[in-house]
């Protein structure tokens, strides 16, 4: 049987996942994208809490977005967790990219988060 596009992804995050962790002076920004949205969550692996989190469908990016799964709202929400993040004094991340390609939609999400002012 062959392996699904989703199959290979998931075994690319499990391996990368083994030696990324987030600490409380330094936590793990993690993304998820599916076809029409994208979510990001800023996680202190340590004490098993997520500091803050973004995504294509909270209430303020919907209106100001419409449609979730294009590089503009990817950069909308890469700035929302920015400045959630520095408004909790978080300044410097791990990016976890979740298995998927550093292209296209996780990278405009990256690009607008340091916009907002965060270091990875």
């Amino acid at each position: 049987m062959t392996e699904s596009r989703n199959d290979k992804r998931l075994k690319r995050h499990k391996r990368v996942r083994k030696s990324l962790s987030g600490t409380p002076s330094q936590p793990r920004m993690c993304v998820f994208r599916s076809n029409k949205n994208i979510e990001v969550q800023i996680i202190d692996d340590v004490n098993h809490i997520t500091l803050c989190s973004a995504s294509s469908l909270d209430k303020g990016l919907k209106e100001e977005i419409g449609y979730g799964g294009n590089k503009e709202a990817a950069k909308k929400v890469g700035i929302a967790i920015g400045k959630c993040a520095v408004e909790k004094g978080i300044e410097r991340v791990i990016f976890d990219r979740g298995g998927f390609l550093y292209h296209g939609r996780v990278k405009e999400l990256a690009e607008g988060a340091r916009e907002a002012g965060l270091k990875f």
